[in-house]
């Protein structure tokens, strides 16, 4: 072989052994590294851009696609120790004319982190209006969506700034009680009863615990390799005592019925998604909500858990158009009559 074709086949060898090698390592040695890259190769394919807004000394993190149009901007809240990105399994199944925006609620990932600030559910539900001002998202009423703590929040901030929002979403939402103990609830119990109540089982500090909080939450089997268990437990450990002090407020007396306290006030067209094998909260909230909220549309997911949105992305995506498409048409029919 010639010399020189011989040496063109190395240097090729080797520019790509090179990001190989690279990819390896992230893996093995670190992984929570790799996991924010993914997040943030995910942003840059679905055209998704991070920004900032500030009220007054606040700052607010947050991802956005899209302008606001004739469709309602859609704005998206996630729950317990989870941040915006966690919207991207659906936002990839979401039209990219619609305008889209996932903030970081209080103290969770880019928004700021106050040991002075309200944790509770009513205190994040004012920050979020405060975000809302601040990018001036409710020149027109928007969609609201929020799932697990962050329907919670939605439904909250429904029911106190009704004239903000023209519809919402509720995907497996806290704050409501229940005549059936979920399994969460009932590990909850237990510890307390042991008092070993610093083994939330929503804040892992070991591979091994992570694995079990994504059975808790999830009814799909996921098969997690151990280096992307440690990835996320890494990526979670320096938020931990953050996330025990924001559990223990939003379980106290102010906050943990705060949805059902506040349903009766929520007049926008509602849509409630639920997990059937939900082992968080369980799936009976939905007909709480449905008793109460005029005209509230509920959907129950077969084989699914409280992941809705990383289980069952496009299902959920499909359904928020669709509830869209009809609140859409009943505008129109209301309008010609």
């Amino acid at each position: 072989m010639d010399l020189d074709v011989l040496n063109m086949f190395v240097i090729a060898g080797g520019t790509l052994a090179i990001p190989i090698l690279a990819f390896v390592a992230s893996f093995l040695l670190w992984p929570s590294a790799l996991i924010r890259i993914y997040y943030w190769y995910w942003r840059r394919a679905l055209g998704m851009q991070v920004r900032y807004a500030n009220y007054d000394d606040y700052q607010f993190c947050y991802s956005c696609r899209g302008r606001p149009g004739y469709r309602p901007s859609i704005l998206m809240l996630h729950g317990f120790s989870a941040h915006k990105d966690m919207w991207l399994s659906i936002v990839k199944f979401l039209p990219k004319n619609l305008h889209l925006v996932c903030v970081d609620m209080p103290g969770h990932e880019g928004t700021t982190r106050s040991a002075l600030d309200d944790y509770s559910i009513s205190g994040q539900a004012k920050r979020i209006h405060q975000f809302v001002e601040c990018i001036k998202l409710n020149r027109r009423p928007f969609h609201l969506v929020g799932t697990s703590m962050g329907g919670n929040v939605a439904g909250v901030y429904a029911a106190q700034y009704p004239e903000d929002i023209c519809s919402l979403t509720l995907i497996c939402p806290a704050g409501l009680p229940s005549t059936t103990d979920s399994k969460f609830i009932k590990q909850l119990r237990e510890l307390q009863e042991s008092e070993c109540i610093d083994r939330i089982p929503l804040i892992p500090s070991t591979p091994e615990e992570m694995a079990d909080m994504l059975k808790l939450c999830s009814y799909v089997r996921f098969k997690v390799p151990q280096q992307i268990l440690q990835g996320l437990v890494d990526v979670r450990i320096p938020h931990n005592d953050f996330y025990r002090k924001l559990f223990l407020e939003i379980v106290d007396e102010k906050s943990r019925h705060s949805l059902h306290e506040n349903m009766s006030k929520i007049k926008a067209p509602t849509q409630v998604i639920w997990g059937k094998q939900d082992q968080v909260l369980d799936v009976s909230g939905a007909s709480v909500l449905a008793g109460t909220i005029p005209d509230c549309h509920v959907y129950i997911l077969e084989n699914c858990g409280h992941s809705v949105v990383v289980e069952r992305p496009r299902k959920t995506a499909n359904l928020i158009l669709e509830f869209l498409a009809l609140l859409h048409s009943m505008e129109n029919n209301k309008k010609q009559a």
